[in-house]
């Protein structure tokens, strides 16, 4: 079995956790814990008849009191991006993160998850918000943890990309 480390990354509260909970275990919750450090899951799929195994680490947000530690990437397979709709500046937060990402780990396959897709009467992010983050055909998705929706393709997408890379 082919093992991939995946780090999810964003702000806090965009809803990492709640993406993880969702695709590992198929569940959500409403109550919010803060990730302290770093949280680590792991999710068995096939991909083009080929066993792999994700170990999704689930990094604590960056906010105005705490940076996420770029240590944490070493060794990632995929990257995971993390934005809430409903918060504009959670995609500056995620390009600026994704920036450090690059410097740390290099080019490794990338996937945007827009989160909370269910709220979309509360979204403050347009589609030209995403243009900066979305660069390079990254492949996007609008998710929502709550309801499933676009959860399990985001992760299907981007350990399809880590195998297509040594």
């Amino acid at each position: 079995m082919i093992k991939k480390k995946i780090c999810l990354i964003g702000a806090f509260a965009a809803g990492k956790t709640s993406l993880v909970q969702r695709h590992v275990h198929s569940i959500f919750s409403a109550r919010y814990y803060t990730t302290v450090g770093v949280r680590i899951e792991k999710k068995q799929l096939q991909i083009d008849e080929q066993d792999i195994s994700l170990i999704l680490w689930d990094l604590h947000g960056e906010d105005d009191f705490q940076s996420v530690q770029m240590s944490y990437l070493k060794g990632a397979s995929g990257l995971l991006f993390v934005v809430d709709g409903t918060r504009r500046g959670t995609v500056e937060i995620a390009a600026k993160l994704r920036d450090r990402a690059r410097s740390a780990v290099g080019p490794v396959p990338t996937v945007i998850a827009v989160n909370k897709v269910d709220l979309d009467r509360l979204w403050e992010i347009r589609a030209r918000d995403l243009d900066t983050l979305a660069e390079d055909d990254t492949p996007l998705f609008f998710t929502s943890a709550k309801t499933g929706e676009s959860v399990d393709p985001a992760f299907r997408e981007l350990a399809k990309l880590t195998l297509n890379r040594p």
